[in-house]
């Protein structure tokens, strides 16, 4: 079986939310998937989305399906209702209909010219003073560091489903609504077959299966196989604009997925503990040094190696190993194959998706 799959470079990705944006205007715009994201990108260490999935459970277990914690509506957050009505059409017919002016407008400006943007709907109801505002939310915890400063941290964790090819959603489903693609590996929902039972979604160690409350169907990422069939990269991997994701196939060996994965070994799977053999892999991020007390750069490593070897194995070490000496050889001046390849001069190139004939 051909295996379509995903690296993700994590030194280049810069939480703007492009892929995330893409993905949801492309997909995920139906009554009932307001509060998907197929894909999303999230701030690490972190709860994540949803919140602390990282501890719902899941996964195999000797070899058997080990079925975790359903999240909670909570643990996505709750619809939010903002003015934009207000901001930016009745302000902006007011401000159309005004006379122009020079002058910035002033703080004391009656409302609907400059109001600012607001939650609507994030004050606990008159009858339920005890029921708390929303308490999360996709990217709640944005841009919040772990560590001590100046040697705090943190970085980007874009996520999607992994399109495994071990996957527990697939044993978990009792339709069989789930299958994989033998063309690319793709793992699809089969929405006619789906009866809404959300084993999968307690299968799925990543907690990427969502359930859409108005249809009664468990959906989740499709990895634009429409796109694939026309030889064209998922929308996420497209609209990047820091080139950070590569697709291709994992049998090509000529292509940047197999290069990065078993030739440099510097791209590893998410939590590969859980025994689901994901498709989707990550180049670990190497951040910048630490500084002594004295405000002198330290040789103390700003991302503990454990933290990232409880993200992506036992191959860190390996791979930062690997990633520091070839970026000390382009310091000297020397040829890097693998910066090259990293640094993605070539857009065309990081999409090596072979001509495959699907039916």
């Amino acid at each position: 079986m051909n295996q379509v799959a995903m690296v993700i470079d994590l030194n280049k990705c810069i939480g703007c939310q492009t892929c995330t944006a893409a993905c949801k205007s492309m997909w995920t715009d139906e009554p009932g998937q307001e509060y998907m994201l197929w894909n999303n990108v999230e701030t690490v260490p972190g709860c994540g989305y949803p919140k602390d999935w990282e501890q719902d459970g899941g996964g195999w277990v000797d070899g058997k399906l080990r079925p975790g914690r359903l999240p909670e509506p909570a643990d996505y957050g709750m619809d939010l209702e903002v003015n934009h009505q207000e901001v930016y059409f009745e302000g902006s017919e007011q401000r159309l209909q005004a006379k122009p002016r020079a002058a910035a407008p002033r703080p004391d400006e009656p409302a609907g010219k400059t109001s600012p943007l607001r939650i609507l709907n994030n004050e606990p109801e008159p009858e339920e003073p005890s029921k708390d505002p929303q308490q999360w939310g996709a990217n709640w915890d944005e841009d919040s560091s772990s560590g001590e400063y100046p040697n705090n941290y943190h970085f980007y964790l874009p996520r999607l489903c992994n399109h495994c090819t071990k996957p527990l959603c697939l044993e978990a489903c009792p339709t069989r609504a789930i299958y994989r693609r033998e063309q690319d590996g793709v793992v699809l929902i089969d929405q006619d077959k789906c009866k809404g039972f959300r084993e999968c979604n307690k299968a799925c160690p990543y907690d990427k299966i969502y359930f859409n409350h108005v249809t009664g169907k468990s959906q989740k990422c499709i990895f634009c196989f429409p796109r694939l069939e026309e030889g064209v990269a998922p929308a996420c991997a497209r609209q990047c604009p820091g080139r950070l994701r590569f697709v291709g196939f994992l049998d090509d060996e000529d292509g940047p997925i197999h290069r990065l994965v078993y030739g440099f070994m510097v791209a590893l799977p998410l939590h590969p503990e859980y025994g689901t053999e994901p498709n989707v892999f990550y180049v670990p991020p190497i951040l910048p040094p630490t500084f002594d007390e004295e405000g002198e750069i330290s040789d103390q490593e700003r991302v503990p190696t454990e933290y990232l070897e409880s993200l992506f194995g036992d191959g860190v070490g390996h791979a930062l190993e690997t990633l520091e000496a070839e970026m000390e050889k382009t310091q000297r001046g020397e040829q890097s194959e693998l910066m090259d390849l990293l640094i993605a001069k070539d857009w065309k190139a990081m999409f090596a998706i072979p001509d495959v004939k699907y039916a």
